[in-house]
Formats: C-alpha cells, structure tokens, sequence
C-alpha cells in the first residue's frame, strides 16, 4: 500500500471535549432493541391543500398510515399486522395510495383509500405480480399511473388506474426493451428508456397519440439519463457522462436529438440528480454526494430558504421531504450522523415558527453516539478510496475491535448519516470502517468501469487495503477483527474470509451471494433487461466459467477457518435462500457447523421488528463471543 494516506478524523480528546463524561469516560451501552425498534413515527406527507399530514406509526408492530389536521388529533387508518406499509402517498385531498408486499417477495400491490380508512381498494390485485407507482398525477383527482408486469413478467407495462372503481386502462405496452418511462409536467408517457443488450436508447413522441421514435443511442458505459422536462414540456434536463467522466447536467432539444448547453458540471463527483419545482415549474437546483450531501441553486429564493434552514439547525444536514401542492407548506427533515431524524412542520409564510412533528428516535442520545468521519486511502494501482470510519466514543484510537462493513449493491455507495448497525457496533465498542471500493457509484465512469469483472478480485483488494491501513496506523488491533455486509456485502464477507484466512477473526454474511453461477440463473424476470450489463460488469457464466469458479464462494469453503454467521430470508427474489443454503451445506461436508439463521417471512433482508431483534441480538452475541468484546 502506499504510503500517502488522507484522513479526516476528529481526535477522542476533541470528542470528549464536547461530550457529557460518563463514569468511566464512555456512554452507556443502549439496549439493542433501540437501535432497531421502529420510529415513533415517520414518512411525514402533506395533502395537496397543506390542511392534513399522514405519517407511519406503529400498530402491533407494523407501520400503518395516519392522518391528522395540521395540529390535530390523528386518525390510524390501515390496519396492516403482517408487513409495514412500505411507501405511499396523496393523491387528492380525501385519497392516498400506497404499497405492500407480502412476506418479503417485493410483489407490491398498490392500493387506495380514503382518509378516513375506508374505501380500500386493491388496484392491482394480481398474484405474482410486481407494481409500483409512476405518477401520482397532480392535476388528476381520480387516476393514478402504475407500471406493472402483468403481461409479462419480465417487462412493465404503464396502466392508467381509476383510484376509486380500480378500473384500468393500458396506456403504454412494453415492446420488450424499455426499461424505464417517463411523463412530462401533464402526466403524459413522453420518453421511454430502450434497453438493448449493451446499447442504450431514448425514445419520444410529441404526444401519447405518437408513435415513438429513438432520438438518442449510447453504449451502457455512456450514461444519457432524462432527468425531466422543462417547464413547457418542450426540452429535456439530461444527466450525461458522454465524452467526460463525470455526470453533468445538460439541456437536450428532443426533436433534434441534439445536447444545448451544460447547465452545471462538477470534475469530482456525479451529479445525483435535480431540484424541482412542481408549482413554479422551474429548475431550482442539483444535488451530489462528496463526503456529504450538497446542493448547487439556480434559484435565489431556494437558496435563501436553505441558507435560512441551515442557520436554524446548524452542524445537521436539512431537506424539504414534503410539500402542499402550492408548495407554501413543508414537512422539514433534520438528521446526522449522530441524530437520527426529526420532521418539523414549517409554513414559508411564517418564516420564524418550526413545529416539531416527529422526533423518530426520541430514546437516541446524540451525544452517546459516534461520529462518522470520511476517510481516504490510495491502492498499489493508484486509485483513491473513500470512505467512512465510525470510532467508538470514549476509547483510545489504538487497538480496537473492527467491523468491516462492505456495502451491498455492489454498484451503489456509502453516504454519511446516522446508520443504526454503525452506532450499535460503536456502542459496543467496535470501530466500524465503510469503504466504496471500485465500482462504487458517483465517483466518476472510470472508478466505476475499474470494478468490471473485479467481483472477489480489485474490489476485494481495496476492501482489504482498508483494513490494513486502519491495521498500520494502529487503530485497529490485528487480533480482532471481523468483516460483515448484506447482499454484495454478504458475498464480499465470504470472499475475505476466502481470500484473506488470516485477517478475519470471524464473519457475518446476510442475504449474500454464494455461487455466481446460480444467482445469474436465478435472478428476477423484470431484471431480464439488465443480463446483458451484469455478464459486462459481473462475467459470463460460459466465457467466464473459470472466472466464476475462482470469485464463487461455495467453491472455496475448505479454505475458511474463521467462525461463520448466515442469515438469510426465504422469499428472497433477488439473492434466492438457494444461495446461503449452498454455503451451509458447503461448509458441513466440511465437518464444519455454520451459524443459520432463516427466516420464513422474510426477503432481501429482515423488516420485521422481530425478526430485526433476533437477528441483531444473535450478531452481538457472535461478535461478543469471536471479537472478545466486554
């Protein structure tokens, strides 16, 4: 590793400096359960006319939607007790919407209701069938557009759905190749996103009576995304990395097909994407992740209501998470590294007055939790890895216990926030290290194109390079360390387990890959259209057969000797349980007995407060046991 190493980290002396001291200069240790409890309540939404707000509010252990006059009395208005209601929103002022699946299966239905809870209606009431909302359409009191995969379960279909008789109406038929649509300020199907193979294109018509055309083509590796119309639905705002590395924001005449002006670009980081105004039907500014959230106005009235709510809560990253329709009344979200989250309603008339709605966790102390600082390092090839390290408060920062926590994805990235298995693994005394290997996405085309085919292999390498860096500056005691992710997460725990024998005290895999052989097998139908990118990105399971064999997992366990934690749910549509049943049994001609957890109404993950507790609760016995911890 070289030896040119960047951090930024705030010493423990400085911490303690600001913190309460506690009897032996740590905070106390918190139960598990609050960690990972449900909010009080959350999901905060305005009606259109700004009178009413519905939220998320546990019920028997479920969230379930509420709804309440603007300092009311609320009203529980689902009665869900198998699954939480997993999102939703208004349609008019008497009707929400919202989705659900069963058991974990990622099949949700959408469904109406009226505010006072009746009226419900199951709009897509189909088995077997994935549907999501498309848009609301805000000038439309009775329909809603939803994109579901009924014809086809490989493709999404677009259905104009009557929310109060359910009766629906075909408005856009996939050929086949769009992966994606969009409408414009109208509620109109405008642009379709073709996926070919590798090949990328946009297609638009002037009207849902036309036909439509492809004005733009690309190869997958060249992103040309809409990203909206301009307010006289004539234009289009396009994120682009065509000819450059990172993704700028540009103006695209659809009817030549030609790009106008970059409207704003940034040489280090991807732009995220835009901030509009449904009301003014105005571009009001870009946003983009370096080791924070940030914006960039082109809207001085946006930015000095920012600039205002940046003084009102500083040190706190802030954002609007809800608006009325005329865009006077907001739902404000307050959040950090060490808060995890209050909503204060707040009238843009009235400047001054902020009422507090939702304190989500009110039982987290902020000042007993961890800082999330950003991290650099280079690798033997010369890259620069970001990342997050999270020490725990009131320790020395020499010899600690460590949680390698590889993000899943894989082509996603870390973001700094409040993270409740961050603050958890703290609180035991565990520092926790974050790292957005290669392929990690927002850090440019060329660190993304770097992981291509690097699953076990680069990404891996700079996972590890992480470790030893926290290992040559002392951080990190050699003797205690563990490595632990979900989903690419999971896969990444078993191949340094693999790979790195030595380095790993022990590992927790949760809904990880085994075999990449099965899971290209097994993947979702509606995930057809992405083959062609994975076999590019991740291998081909004939031309890179001794490829797969090398980076599969269950092909290797004879070579792990640390203690080993499955976790896994039985209707995981995206990582089948075929995968961790694969690696158990793998590990049991070996003689060798893995820690299996399974859960039977679960998916890619545990949502289930129960379900959460046990899970959490068997990791700090796994870790107290195999890190030593106190």
């Amino acid at each position: 590793m070289k030896a040119s190493i960047a951090m930024a980290l705030a010493s423990t002396a400085a911490i303690l400096m600001t913190s309460p001291l506690w009897a032996d200069g740590r905070p106390p240790k918190i139960p598990m359960e609050d960690f990972f409890r449900l909010p009080t309540k959350t999901a905060y939404r305005l009606s259109p006319d700004g009178k009413r707000y519905s939220f998320l509010q546990p019920w028997k252990n479920r969230l379930n939607i509420h709804v309440a006059p603007v300092g009311g009395e609320a009203k529980r208005i689902t009665s869900s007790t198998e699954r939480d209601i997993r999102a939703y929103t208004w349609v008019n002022d008497d009707m929400l919407v919202y989705l659900q699946d069963k058991g974990g299966d990622e099949n949700y239905h959408v469904y109406s209701l009226s505010t006072d809870g009746t009226d419900v209606r199951d709009l897509t009431p189909f088995e077997g069938v994935r549907a999501g909302l498309l848009d609301d359409l805000e000038d439309d009191d009775t329909h809603v557009l939803i994109e579901m995969n009924r014809r086809d379960p490989r493709f999404f279909d677009v259905y104009k759905v009557n929310i109060l008789s359910g009766e629906m109406e075909m408005v856009a038929e996939n050929p086949g190749t769009v992966g994606g649509w969009m409408t414009d300020h109208r509620g109109r199907i405008r642009i379709a996103y073709a996926m070919e193979g590798l090949k990328r294109t946009i297609l638009y018509r002037d009207d849902e009576e036309d036909p439509f055309r492809p004005i733009f083509s690309t190869d997958f590796t060249d992103s040309v995304i809409p990203a909206g119309f301009t307010g006289d639905d004539e234009k289009l705002y396009v994120m682009s990395n065509l000819d450059r590395n990172t993704t700028a924001l540009y103006l695209f005449d659809p009817k030549s097909g030609n790009f106008e002006d970059m409207i704003y670009q940034r040489d280090d980081v991807d732009l995220s994407g835009i901030i509009w105004s449904r009301a003014r039907k105005k571009l009001l500014g870009v946003s983009y992740y370096t080791d924070k959230r940030q914006r960039h106005f082109f809207d001085e009235e946006t930015e000095r209501l920012f600039d205002r709510l940046k003084k009102r809560f500083p040190d706190y990253s802030v954002g609007i998470s809800s608006m009325s329709k005329d865009e006077r009344k907001t739902i404000i979200a307050v959040a950090s590294d060490r808060m995890p989250g209050k909503l204060y309603y707040h009238d843009l008339d009235k400047p001054e007055e902020f009422e507090l709605v939702a304190d989500l966790y009110p039982w987290i102390d902020e000042k007993q939790m961890a800082p999330m600082k950003p991290i650099s390092y280079e690798t033997e090839d010369g890259l620069t890895i970001q990342g997050y390290l999270t020490l725990p408060v009131g320790l020395p920062e020499k010899g600690l216990p460590v949680v390698v926590n590889p993000h899943g994805g894989p082509e996603v990235r870390d973001t700094w926030g409040y993270n409740p298995e961050v603050q958890f693994l703290a609180n035991r005394g565990v520092a926790v290290l974050q790292v957005n290997y290669r392929v990690s996405t927002g850090y440019g085309k060329k660190f993304w194109m770097a992981g291509f085919k690097q699953w076990g292999r680069k990404q891996q390498d700079d996972i590890t390079a992480g470790v030893n860096w926290l290992i040559d500056r002392g951080i990190a005691d050699p003797d205690r360390i563990a490595i632990y992710g979900a989903s690419y997460g999971g896969y990444a725990t078993l191949m340094g387990l693999i790979r790195n024998p030595d380095l790993y005290r022990c590992g927790i895999d949760y809904v990880g890959v085994a075999n990449l052989f099965t899971l290209l097998e097994s993947i979702p139908p509606y995930w057809e259209l992405a083959r062609q990118k994975m076999y590019e990105t991740i291998g081909h399971p004939e031309k890179d057969a001794e490829l797969f064999k090398e980076i599969s997992p269950v092909f290797h366990a004879d070579e792990i000797k640390a203690p080993l934690f499955i976790a896994q749910g039985a209707n995981d549509p995206r990582v089948k349980k075929a995968e961790s049943d694969q690696m158990v049994e793998a590990m049991k001609k070996r003689g060798v007995t893995v820690q299996y957890m399974v859960k039977g109404d679960e998916g890619h993950g545990f949502h289930n407060q129960e379900n959460r507790f046990d899970f959490y609760r068997a990791m700090e016995k796994f870790l107290t046991e195999h890190l030593e911890l106190e």
